[in-house]
């Protein structure tokens, strides 16, 4: 099979300075900041320059006295333990030493109240500090549409809540999981705990491109208007009808599907197959990131993978995740094969060698690589640069594929 190597112009947007950027959007708020504990949120995502954003924020609540930790706010993610949180967080970057911070994980959690939705819980760090500073991305979500997503409010909801938030969460109908975000956030900032939020925003090629700070009573308001920002860097494959999809690696970092369902165009939750395009007739993963720690949640949206990243999988730590969120075509094995080799040529079997596309993860759609026959299509979208001749796909001794997605 001949491969073209392709360049996708995504927008460009990354900030000079993101701790100066911090600063600055903290300061904007003008708040009357407590003189003593604050608690900092930590996810499981990877945001570019993560560590460097948290690390700002903590020394500037120090400046205005504070005493500031770092919370693991993320759900039942990494087996739903504070010691493998707290391994999550360190695995991303957000280590005590990069972050200036103490780390306090813990899974207690203290119930604000009830919802339609059920109770709505709160990590008991947090709530015992004399206030909550709460960082995310906004972006859109794997499993539900709405004008909130994910964010500064999933963040507080589903990240802050722990495992108990997030059963709770989980458990309703994914058309009314929109609602029901707005619903339980609400009562979280009813609890008075919440100093503020900042919400960062990334570009095409997954960089920081801008960072809003916001009051409490703004938060619900402006989140749907970030949002919308966010559609206008979010990446996507340039082409919407294909045989095959090979996705080098999946994980955590890159989504909290694994794959980003926006990307590949499945959700996995039987009923609400929503998303329409891109078509893609098989899809093959290959690898488990390293940051994952094992998480393998996602690897039901593949049709086929190989004995590597089966191996990598933690059973336990992906079952916790995806019995939390109820979705459990998620974690379903798909068909397991040696080497990358024998999957590529497994899927040429079956769905033949044209309309296929390569790429390193769903986060990263910069450089990519697509199928000889494709030519022309790509050619016709500006937004594409294909990148000197057509190259033979290769596999080395032990049957991994020898494409280079660096730039």
């Amino acid at each position: 099979m001949k491969l073209l190597r392709v360049r996708q112009q995504l927008v460009s947007n990354p900030i000079p300075d993101v701790a100066a950027e911090v600063r600055r959007q903290l300061d904007a708020l003008n708040l009357d900041v407590p003189q003593t504990d604050i608690a900092i949120t930590g996810g499981s995502r990877g945001i570019d320059q993560i560590p460097a954003i948290i690390r700002a924020v903590g020394d500037w609540l120090r400046d205005r006295g504070a005493s500031p930790f770092l919370a693991p706010c993320m759900g039942s993610h990494n087996g739903a333990t504070a010691g493998g949180q707290r391994t999550m967080l360190e695995k991303l970057g957000m280590t005590e030493e990069a972050t200036g911070l103490e780390i306090r994980a813990s899974m207690d959690v203290v119930k604000l109240g009830e919802t339609a939705a059920g109770g709505v819980y709160m990590d008991r760090n947090c709530h015992e500090a004399g206030a909550v500073l709460v960082v995310n991305r906004v972006k859109l979500h794997t499993s539900f549409a709405g004008p909130v997503q994910s964010g500064v409010t999933k963040m507080m909801v589903v990240g802050m809540g722990k495992i108990d938030s997030a059963r709770v969460f989980h458990a309703v109908d994914v058309s009314n999981m929109g609602a029901a975000l707005l619903d339980m956030g609400g009562k979280v900032l009813e609890s008075g705990r919440i100093l503020a939020g900042l919400a960062i925003l990334e570009d095409g090629f997954d960089r920081a491109a801008e960072i809003h700070a916001l009051h409490p009573d703004e938060i619900l308001d402006r989140e749907p208007e970030l949002l919308d920002r966010h559609r206008g860097y979010f990446p996507s494959l340039p082409i919407d009808s294909l045989n095959a999809l090979i996705v080098d690696t999946i994980g955590k970092d890159f989504s909290g599907t694994g794959m980003d369902t926006n990307v590949i165009g499945r959700r996995g939750i039987p009923g609400h197959e929503d998303l329409t395009r891109p078509e893609i007739q098989a899809i093959g993963a290959l690898r488990l990131s390293d940051a994952s720690d094992g998480n393998a949640t996602g690897i039901g949206l593949a049709d086929f993978v190989t004995e590597q990243l089966r191996e990598a999988m933690d059973v336990e730590k992906t079952r916790v995740n995806v019995t939390t969120t109820g979705h459990m075509r998620r974690m379903e094995i798909p068909t397991v094969l040696k080497s990358d080799e024998e999957l590529v040529r497994t899927i040429a079997e079956r769905n033949g060698m044209q309309r296929w596309m390569f790429i390193p993860n769903t986060l990263h759609l910069g450089t990519l690589y697509a199928s000889e026959d494709l030519r022309d299509e790509l050619e016709e979208d500006p937004a594409c640069e294909v990148c000197g001749e057509p190259i033979n796909l290769t596999f080395g001794d032990d049957g991994r594929h020898q494409l280079d997605f660096g730039d």
